[in-house]
């Protein structure tokens, strides 16, 4: 049976958008039937259009790509999840989206599934590592199983050597690299391998009534 994975994310100007996309060309690649799905925008319209950047890259993201709801959740088996650093931390955008799930954990719709993360910041020390670091805090809570890219494959040095998640600066609202892209790609095959693994002795245990 084909691991299902979510690919849930925010992205303000594009940038996690692109790193979504690969996350998912990689998990579709290694055989998973996989949803991409964006969180809503809370920021107000009249704050939005006044970003003489924001609102063509907004566009274009909303447009192309359904907003996740619970169900995308309780459908996967596992789980990535994208967010740009606010403070070295995570979006209010996603951060909602995530407090939203807790009848989900109080059923244990999370334990034991695998899930992974992926992040922007504007410069070198904007909190790349402490966004995911927040990110995984929920994962702990929730009894699911993080599976970060490490040190595994030269495609994570090559795209600038993050072992938490796949990452890059933004700066001047710039777009991921191909190297970043591939390194994000190999994050989707890396999920799905580790669910792979876990995937099957659940369903094995699930046939046989234990």
């Amino acid at each position: 049976m084909s691991v299902k994975v979510s690919v849930i994310y925010y992205s303000a100007t594009g940038g996690v958008h692109r790193l979504a996309q690969a996350v998912a060309h990689g998990a579709t690649a290694a055989g998973a039937d996989v949803r991409l799905r964006r969180v809503p925008e809370l920021v107000p319209e009249a704050a939005i259009n006044a970003d003489a950047i924001r609102p063509e890259r907004l566009d274009t993201v909303a447009t192309a790509v359904p907003e996740a709801t619970l169900d995308d959740l309780e459908w996967a088996d596992a789980y990535a999840f994208g967010t740009p650093t606010r403070f070295g931390n995570v979006s209010a955008q996603l951060k909602h989206f995530l407090d939203s799930t807790a009848g989900l954990w109080r059923e244990g719709v999370f334990v034991d599934k695998p899930v992974t993360a992926f992040t922007a910041a504007h410069n070198t020390h904007g909190g790349n590592e402490t966004t995911l670091a927040s990110l995984n805090s929920v994962f702990i809570h929730w009894g699911s199983v993080i599976v970060a890219p490490g040190y595994t494959d030269p495609l994570v040095y090559a795209a600038g050597g993050n072992p938490y998640g796949t990452s890059f600066i933004s700066g001047a609202n710039e777009l991921p690299s191909a190297a970043t892209l591939e390194a994000a790609r190999y994050q989707g095959r890396r999920l799905v391998d580790i669910a792979s693994r876990l995937v099957s002795p659940r369903s094995a245990l699930a046939a046989s009534g234990r």
